[in-house]
């Protein structure tokens, strides 16, 4: 297991793919260093376009190479990508079904000191509403590598949702990730924790917490919040009786909300709560301070744990 960043996994999974696959080819809005595409462009600089600060642009140009067979990768923060490009996104990739790959890095209010404008914590309510469009936030530096290669051979629109932060290893070159599943990390009883991206890690030490006093949640990584695993938290969510999510993104339109859908069309009546920006912007900090004050610490999960049990 790799500690590391899920930008970093993604890069690397860029020089992998540059040596596999010549159709592969990445653009940036010039914060190559940032978003981890620079090393691409060291070895490859004929598939490597720096579009400046110019996303829109960046977007436009990505449609046409995927029009001539080419696999684009399109980067920048996601702030920038989601907050700047929309028309294009929604035209000349969603609506024309362009096979680009967008791929947002420092997105989360864990992006910390670079302060509330770049803070993107409505890029998943962006880009789940999007026709066409898939969804994936991986969990590590490995499901980052793996994911962004299931993405090349993916046809269609995609929208990777990247960190900025290093986060522990959570899997190895075993893990197989796939669009559309979940996978259980921890199996528990009672209450099941469905996370997304950096939430997983809280997640994970708020169970070890919880533990010292025989409190067991069962924990899934929601990799893919579209499509979502509807089959896994159908099944999870009438096991356990009681479901929180838990992601670093606001409380509508993202994680909770599509866990939320799965439930109400269901007619799954259980417990439900949401870790989650709480509507609001947050101030400039570090990751884990930011994280501790707007509710997503892992102190914030274990509360929510304790509080469904007692509504059970």
């Amino acid at each position: 297991m790799k500690d590391g960043a899920t930008r970093d996994g993604y890069g690397a999974a860029l020089i992998e793919l540059g040596a596999s696959n010549p159709d592969v080819v990445v653009l940036d809005s010039g914060v190559s260093d940032s978003s981890r595409t620079k090393p691409f462009g060291k070895e490859y600089p004929e598939r490597f376009f720096n579009m400046g600060i110019s996303e829109g642009d960046m977007v436009c140009t990505a449609a046409g190479l995927a029009t001539t067979g080419k696999i684009p990768f399109a980067t920048t923060f996601a702030c920038f990508l989601l907050g700047r490009s929309m028309d294009q996104i929604l035209v000349s990739v969603a609506y024309s079904n362009t096979n680009v790959k967008l791929a947002g890095t420092h997105s989360g209010i864990a992006v910390g000191e670079d302060g509330p404008s770049a803070q993107m914590i409505v890029d998943m309510a962006y880009t789940r509403a999007i026709p066409n469009m898939i969804v994936v936030q991986p969990a590590d530096w490995e499901e980052a590598r793996q994911a962004t290669h299931v993405l090349a051979d993916y046809k269609g629109p995609a929208y990777l949702r990247l960190g900025r932060g290093k986060l522990k290893g959570l899997y190895d070159a075993s893990h197989k990730f796939e669009i559309g599943k979940g996978h259980v990390l921890k199996k528990g009883k009672n209450v099941v924790i469905f996370a997304t991206g950096g939430l997983v890690q809280e997640s994970l030490q708020a169970m070890e917490a919880l533990q010292k006093e025989n409190i067991t949640p069962t924990l899934v990584n929601i990799s893919t919040i579209k499509p979502i695993d509807s089959d896994l938290i159908i099944k999870l969510a009438r096991e356990n009786g009681a479901v929180i999510t838990a992601e670093d993104h606001n409380k509508y339109g993202g994680l909770g909300d599509a866990v939320g859908e799965v439930l109400l069309e269901n007619n799954i009546h259980v417990p439900f709560k949401k870790v989650a920006v709480q509507d609001q912007f947050a101030e400039t900090g570090t990751a884990a301070q930011l994280y501790e004050k707007y509710g997503l610490s892992a102190n914030h999960v274990a509360k929510a744990v304790k509080e469904i049990l007692q509504q059970k």
